[in-house]
């Protein structure tokens, strides 16, 4: 078999660099991360991620950003519609809006989400008096992982949209099809794994997020703490090893999240190509 050859030659020192920026990046630092959770040994280890409050931040962390990342997935695929299908003044404005939560400073973001839902804030004391309250409490923490988790979503599937022909919908339509039948059988089958893919993503980072729910939680414990609060708080307490367990737990969820994703991507990518 004849070896393949490329028209822009500097394969090996081109794998060499990445490889290098690789390890410094990443694979250091989690090897790094690795070998200090082992230093503590299996007792510690076991005892940090099976504590009680431990435990308490995965059911907050964890469960309230698969609700966030389901939540997303149903408004997140109505926006990239809209932006995709329609022109209507503003828009250009809208995209870039939902642009923000990308590049704005986690902490910038939880402020502002902690004074518009304090009770005796804007949004807050409207509806306090309805019995909703939002800051300090598990749904003030459910909105924050909401935020920033849109844009995932949003931009995973519109450009999908975008490549999607409006022709076949309107040929559909034409043989008869309802609108809930061209949604199920034409729209929904190419844009599944886009929108797949989205949701996992807003899900995986919700789960890591730190600084826009510190504000709006009030980490309360067994209540809306979240886990890298528990990361931090351990640090504090100079407590490395245990801080080190638990940020492996988190990696082991993320790394699972992200192969995840990656396999939604490669389908969605042969499921197009032979669309």
């Amino acid at each position: 078999m004849s070896k393949k050859h490329h028209i822009l030659p500097g394969f090996h020192l081109s794998l060499g660099w990445t490889v290098t920026w690789l390890s410094l990046i990443v694979l250091v630092p989690l090897a790094a991360l690795i070998g200090k959770t082992l230093s503590g040994g299996w007792h510690h280890f076991w005892e940090t991620v099976t504590d009680p409050q431990v435990v308490a931040t995965y059911r907050i962390s964890f469960g309230l950003s698969l609700i966030a990342a389901l939540i997303n997935g149903l408004f997140g695929f109505l926006a990239a519609w809209i932006f995709a299908r329609y022109e209507f003044p503003g828009r250009k404005v809208l995209e870039a809006a939902t642009d923000l939560p990308f590049a704005l400073p986690t902490a910038v973001a939880g402020i502002a989400l902690t004074a518009l839902y304090s009770p005796n804030e804007w949004i807050g004391k409207i509806l306090a008096p309805l019995g909703i309250h939002v800051a300090f409490t598990p749904l003030g923490v459910l909105i924050a992982m909401t935020f920033i988790g849109f844009p995932f979503v949003v931009r995973a599937v519109q450009p999908v949209i975008t490549e999607l022909s409006a022709d076949v919908e309107e040929a559909a339509a034409c043989l008869g099809a309802t609108r809930w039948q061209t949604i199920r059988h034409v729209v929904l089958p190419p844009l599944f794994p886009a929108l797949l893919t989205g949701v996992i993503m807003a899900y995986g980072r919700a789960v890591g997020e730190y600084g826009s729910i510190v504000f709006i939680s009030g980490n309360i414990p067994f209540k809306t703490e979240i886990t890298p609060l528990m990361i931090v708080s351990k640090l504090e307490q100079y407590d490395y090893t245990g801080a080190a367990a638990i940020g492996f737990t988190m990696l082991l969820a993320s790394l699972v999240v992200v192969l995840i994703g990656n396999k939604l991507q490669s389908w969605g990518n042969r499921f197009r190509n032979h669309s």
